[in-house]
């Protein structure tokens, strides 16, 4: 049963993977399997993403109330088009998402091929783009990424991060973009999680462990989503590629000798 301190310790995990270009999926994995949490997948993970999604509701107050003023702007035509690849993703394969997330069996290789993307993005000369100068087609390639980052270990924030890069997006709004492109992407996964909640298809867990989870989540989530905007603006994220690969290597290793 999921204790208090198991609770606070993978809301750290989820606010700050969810942002880092490291995978929140896969490390939220890694962290059930740790404390022998499997079945507590759907609920726990829920309450997780609420956490981050408060906290990216702090950080884009302002832009979230513009877009609210102004409905037919620009930027609601750029959020809609970058989440439309993630909703047909969704629809057509959120089913075998969910078993390859139960197994974790392809995560492993998931860690590598996000640390590759992360190197690749990262050498591609440098863009000036500002948020103002993205395009629908840019909008609609860096959803496609978003899109692909429905297997369980490819990262997210690091698929749209390096998509961003790949369209000429100067490196701090490439990661400005990719946080406030997962407010739809995280509030839809949210309400596709909903449904088994409600139907009493998953395990219930305590209310005060996952109240300090999703405070968890929240703070941490928010130090990350600050600190990766002003990282990037003169870092490289051929470090976080370094971390995925050793990661990804360990859990294969781990998979192949058959003590994970």
């Amino acid at each position: 049963m999921l204790n208090e301190f198991q609770a606070f310790i993978l809301g750290i995990i989820q606010g700050l993977t969810e942002f880092l270009p490291i995978s929140s999926t896969g490390h939220l994995y890694l962290g059930r399997h740790i404390f022998h949490l499997d079945e507590a997948g759907i609920f726990l993970d829920t309450m997780l993403h609420i956490g981050t999604l408060l906290a990216l509701l702090v950080v884009y107050k302002n832009d979230i109330i513009a877009i609210l003023k102004n409905p037919f702007s620009k930027m609601t035509l750029l959020l809609i088009a970058g989440t439309i690849p993630a909703v047909i993703a969704g629809i057509l394969l959120g089913d075998w998402f969910d078993g390859l997330s139960k197994t974790g069996v392809t995560i492993g290789w998931e860690f590598l091929a996000t640390g590759l993307i992360l190197w690749v993005a990262d050498g591609v000369r440098k863009g000036g783009k500002s948020l103002h100068e993205i395009s629908i087609k840019d909008a609609l390639i860096i959803g496609t990424f978003q899109a692909a980052a429905i297997m369980p270990a490819l990262s997210r924030s690091g698929l749209t991060i390096a998509a961003g890069l790949f369209c000429r997006l100067d490196r701090a709004t490439a990661a400005y973009f990719s946080f406030l492109l997962s407010i739809p992407a995280i509030t839809g996964g949210i309400v596709f999680q909903m449904k088994p909640i409600f139907t009493g298809e998953v395990e219930r867990l305590p209310l005060t462990a996952l109240f300090v989870g999703t405070l968890s989540a929240a703070i941490f989530g928010y130090i990350a989503v600050v600190w990766m905007i002003d990282f990037l603006k003169k870092r490289s994220l051929k470090i976080f590629s370094i971390y995925v690969w050793a990661l990804g290597a360990i859990i294969l290793f781990m998979q192949f000798t058959g003590k994970f």
